[in-house]
């Protein structure tokens, strides 16, 4: 019996080991942010890198951001609503506020009425930034912005998570 592969193509092979390998933790992450439900986030990891395997060009492999928005078409056309983990909340009070502990019951509440307040494109750069933790730089190539428009949403961000969290003197070096 011959155990040989049958793939014509073992360049690619290696190539889709690779991007598999070094981002396979990111992608299932930034899932994890918006889907509470280990099937479906696993079903959904799947089909991201099904996809990037169907698309796959050995000589330029997809990166970090390609997948992640590969996952975000994925997301939006679930059927389901989305629910925020608590992970995700946990981070993101985190990051504005710079403390290291968890935040209670009370205060993750508190983070996802704060959260309320901001503009959909507003509170996707703070979980761009807090939850999946992403550089201005690469959070303007993933949703096609430039980093100055990125940098100052992220401020007026952060600063209107601030006032409602009740930390407005509070600068944590983000800005």
């Amino acid at each position: 019996m011959s155990f040989r592969s049958d793939d014509p193509n073992p360049l690619r092979n290696e190539v889709f080991t690779r991007v598999f390998d070094a981002h396979w933790a990111a992608v299932r992450h930034h899932i994890e942010g918006v889907v509470g439900d280990e099937e479906e986030i696993t079903e959904i990891v799947s089909e991201v890198f099904l996809h990037a395997w169907s698309r796959l060009r050995p000589a330029r492999p997809p990166g970090r951001v390609w997948l992640l928005r590969a996952a975000d078409r994925r997301l939006r056309s679930r059927s389901r609503p989305s629910s925020m983990p608590n992970g995700a909340v946990d981070a993101v009070h985190s990051g504005v506020s710079g403390a290291d502990e968890q935040p209670g019951l009370t205060a993750r509440l508190v983070v996802i009425r704060a959260l309320g307040v901001l503009t959909p494109v507003q509170r996707r750069i703070i979980m761009l930034t807090y939850w999946d933790g992403l550089a201005v730089g690469e959070i303007a190539e993933l949703l096609r912005a430039s980093e100055s428009r990125v940098r100052k949403t992220l401020g007026v961000a952060q600063g209107r998570l601030r006032d409602e969290l009740g930390l407005e003197g509070l600068m944590t070096g983000d800005d």
